[in-house]
């Protein structure tokens, strides 16, 4: 499983027209799934992106979490971070998990996100077409790979 987590004073996702998920200061994650992915590895990542110290205290220090500043969580699937761009032009896909298995694992890191306290957790519309909005903070952008963090 992969996040591709990006601090935000802002963030939004639009379906249609809508907007269907938005937050203030915190995150927006792009989350991909693989083949192999579990439950286990969501519960990892959103465990992770809680507790990430990458906001600032009163020192300016990037020394604080989503929990400690009461920020937020837009949890955004994105199959693409699975492309496989070895040959040719056009990515690949068959790395990313089919949607009946992502789906379930982008919403049990959801869960487990809200489970840990995150102040607000938001979702955009699994398998629409979306416009995300990122207000990029610092910029700060962080890749997240369960397969990295088990080593």
């Amino acid at each position: 499983m992969r996040v591709v987590l990006q601090k935000v004073t802002a963030g939004s996702v639009t379906v249609d027209g809508e907007v269907v998920g938005a937050v203030d200061r915190g995150f927006v994650a792009l989350v991909g799934v693989t083949h192999d992915d579990t439950q286990a590895e969501a519960e990892m990542l959103a465990r992770k992106v809680a507790y990430l110290r990458v906001f600032e205290d009163e020192n300016g220090k990037m020394n604080k979490s989503a929990l400690e500043i009461g920020g937020g969580v837009l949890v955004v699937s994105q199959f693409t971070l699975y492309a496989d761009t070895r040959r040719g032009r056009r990515p690949g896909f068959t790395n990313a998990a089919p949607p009946d298995v992502a789906a379930p694992l982008v919403e049990t890191f959801a869960d487990k996100l809200q489970a840990e306290g995150v102040a607000r957790v938001e979702k955009g519309v699994f398998g629409a077409m979306m416009q995300v909005e990122i207000h990029n903070d610092g910029p700060v952008t962080i890749i997240l790979d369960s397969d990295e963090l088990k080593k």
